[in-house]
């Protein structure tokens, strides 16, 4: 349970952040949305694991931002395998790993050959790299 808190948080504090950009927009957003009155130091102890986010707080921060991490995140509960068939987080760290490491490899060849087929190869390397990112970022997402 602690790790999914921990991971509620994180989600929580990238919305607050990339939405609102600071405790007191999203406490307002709140204020207004619910009614109820919570405070930029109520927000500040949930985000830090003294407190727990209710329900009605993580629907009105999500409804107002329009983004929906944290009811993909339970939502993924209901059903594990559709997480399984995503394909694991260690599965796209290491296609990333890969493909990096293939880009680095090739722009170097590339820049100690200066030859047109290694700058292409280089670049299509750079593609797959990129295209590996995307797709983790995806699954991280909730959309792969």
């Amino acid at each position: 349970m602690a790790d999914l808190r921990r991971l509620l948080n994180s989600q929580m504090s990238a919305l607050i952040d990339g939405q609102y950009g600071c405790l007191d927009a999203a406490a307002e957003t709140i204020n207004a949305r619910t009614g109820q009155s919570v405070s930029k130091g109520t927000l500040s102890k949930r985000l830090s694991g003294l407190h727990g986010w209710p329900v009605d707080d993580v629907i009105a921060l999500e409804d107002a931002s329009g983004r929906y991490p944290v009811t993909r995140l339970m939502a993924r509960r209901l059903n594990p395998d559709a997480a399984t068939a995503r394909g694991s987080m260690l599965v796209h760290a290491g296609a990333i790993s890969k493909e990096a490491g293939e880009a680095v490899n090739a722009i170097l060849a590339a820049q100690q050959s200066q030859a047109g087929r290694d700058t292409a190869q280089a670049i299509t390397e750079i593609d797959e790299a990129i295209e590996a990112l995307r797709r983790a970022r995806s699954a991280l997402e909730g959309g792969a």
